[in-house]
């Protein structure tokens, strides 16, 4: 059954997907990503969970089949990785991220692409104006991200990141995290 459901949500973002492509030649993959992941991001339940993992399978470095990504959530770089069974909870905002398997993002996750997506050094140019570095921010396998959270370093496997948190220095794996900026609470 869940593979006729892939199918048939794969059938129904091909004009999205040809309107994506054409956009990517215009305006470069990630600004036409971001346009077309904020219409898939309105549309609800589970039509547009299959619609929007069927789209992002076609766009995004990899998105597993089995990965569930809901309502209000959107994409910003062509590089993010969704591992299988990943879940990504509604109103997140995904940057360059990897995604590990059996991972949970809560509602509200921000992961944008690293600690320095605007440029800040000089003071005579807008920050608007001045380049960022991006990088990717991995996610390791079988994490629970809390709801409002913001991730800017990598989160090793198996750890949890408290509601509200902000990830600022690399977190090894199989531990609790929490406060801004976080910190280890404890060992799990």
């Amino acid at each position: 059954m869940k593979g006729c459901l892939r199918a048939l949500a794969t059938a129904w973002v091909l004009p999205r997907y040809v309107v994506w492509w054409v956009m990517a030649r215009v305006l470069g993959p990630d600004r036409a990503l971001m346009s077309a992941s904020q219409g898939l991001a309105r549309i609800p339940g589970l039509r547009g969970r299959y619609q929007r993992v069927a789209f992002l399978r076609l766009v995004l470095d990899r998105c597993d089949p089995s990965a569930c990504v809901e309502f209000g959530t959107v994409f910003s770089q062509c590089g993010a990785r969704i591992g299988a069974h990943a879940y990504i909870g509604p109103y997140c905002q995904i940057g360059r991220a990897d995604i590990g398997a059996e991972t949970m993002l809560a509602a509200g996750v921000h992961v944008p692409s690293g600690p320095e997506t605007h440029g800040t050094e000089r003071l005579d140019v807008p920050m608007r104006l001045q380049p960022g570095t991006l990088r990717t921010v991995r996610i390791g396998r079988d994490c629970w991200i809390g709801s409002a959270s913001v991730v800017m370093a990598d989160v090793g496997e198996q750890s949890i990141v408290a509601a509200g948190a902000v990830v600022t220095q690399e977190l090894p794996p199989r531990v609790v995290a929490g406060g801004v900026p976080a910190r280890i609470l404890k060992d799990r």
